[in-house]
């Protein structure tokens, strides 16, 4: 592949990488990466075929469900024994909501959502009798025996748009002190667009989940973990969730969410609606990973884990400038804004309508009604 390709290739992967796999994407030449290569190729070559009206259709057009594949444990049960046996099987490039039914059990594997293959649903029975579990870290290593890095740690990545999961656990079972150098380990990655979490459970430790890239939905989920158990630069509206914090044993404190808005003219952050925050050990509500980090809080409860001081500058003072922090209307012991850095935010009613409701996130133009 030449030099000038490869260039391309890390430019319009972007918004899927991380700047420490854009750089491995200029040099490195392992299968996985060539295999990224071909599945690009195939995709921006599929996207040159197509109207321009596909793009115009929502999420909605593709609800209606076109097939169902079953993944069980039980032999003779399902079409599949394994989630990404069942992934595998789909056509690259497909056009059609395809569900992917995964019957009760502990499906201990690695599982990957390609860019090629979006409109799909994994539907579980419940987020306590569907489960999916693998212990990778950031300092495990990869095929090529180099450490995976955080971004290949997670146990379920999704590079797709218009994905769903439906009432199943992702779960990072690697057992480490918090905090430990090169053991960030992600439960679920979500690198694509358009996707949505309904009645789902995150549960890990350090980075349990990667809000990486694209806008999201989580609606009645559950998230738990220690330090930055939400990270990333995604575009996401978290409504009525449960957010637990784990952060007796991290040896300091913990936090909640690290947000990597890089500028000013970036639409990402994260909003947090009718939430609850409890757990034990303390936390601060939001770290400045970016140094435009947006972080809102609305109509939440929150446990008197929170530190007064509420929010942390990631070392750096510069951004206390830059980022946007928020509270509005949120109730509990660990709410009052008296204590808050003088830095953060107690929203006024116009300063938080944007946050309340899925418009943040362009809801109407993709969410299913």
């Amino acid at each position: 592949m030449s030099a000038k390709f490869n260039v391309l290739v890390v430019l319009l992967l972007g918004s899927f990488l991380v700047p420490s796999e854009a750089q491995v994407l200029a040099t490195d030449s392992s299968p996985a990466l060539q295999r990224m290569e071909k599945d690009f190729v195939s995709w921006v070559n599929w996207i040159g075929s197509l109207k321009h009206s596909m793009f115009g259709k929502t999420a909605g057009n593709r609800i209606k469900v076109a097939r169902t594949i079953v993944v069980s444990k039980t032999i003779g049960e399902g079409d599949y024994t394994t989630v990404q046996a069942a992934l595998n099987s789909i056509p690259d490039y497909n056009g059609e909501r395809i569900v992917i039914q995964i019957n009760p059990g502990y499906y201990r594997e690695k599982v990957t959502v390609p860019i090629t293959k979006p409109y799909i649903t994994l539907q579980g029975c419940g987020a306590w009798l569907t489960i999916i579990d693998w212990n990778d870290t950031a300092s495990s290593p990869g095929p090529g025996g180099q450490p995976l890095g955080t971004f290949e740690s997670a146990t379920v990545g999704i590079y797709a748009s218009f994905f769903i999961a439906k009432n199943i656990t992702f779960k990072n079972s690697a057992v480490f002190f918090p905090g430990a150098p090169g053991k960030q380990a992600v439960a679920l990655r979500i690198s694509g667009d358009t996707a949505a979490f309904y009645g789902c459970h995150f549960l890990g430790s350090q980075d349990t989940l990667y809000d990486h890239s694209g806008r999201h939905y989580f609606r009645e989920c559950y998230i738990e973990g220690s330090i930055d158990f939400i990270f990333g630069d995604g575009h996401s509206y978290y409504y009525k969730s449960h957010l637990h914090a784990a952060a007796e044993n991290c040896g300091g404190i913990g936090a909640l969410a690290a947000q990597k808005r890089t500028n000013q003219s970036e639409r990402t952050g994260f909003s947090f609606v009718n939430c609850r925050v409890t757990g034990s050990g303390t936390i601060f509500l939001g770290r400045a990973w970016g140094d435009f980090s947006r972080v809102v809080y609305a109509f939440t409860y929150m446990d008197n884990i929170v530190v007064p001081e509420g929010w942390d500058n990631w070392g750096d003072p510069n951004k206390e400038h830059t980022v946007f922090f928020g509270q509005y209307k949120c109730s509990g012991p660990g709410a009052n804004h008296a204590g808050r850095v003088a830095w953060s935010h107690e929203l006024t009613p116009g300063q938080a309508q944007p946050f309340l409701d899925p418009s943040f996130i362009d809801g109407s133009q993709w969410l299913p009604t």
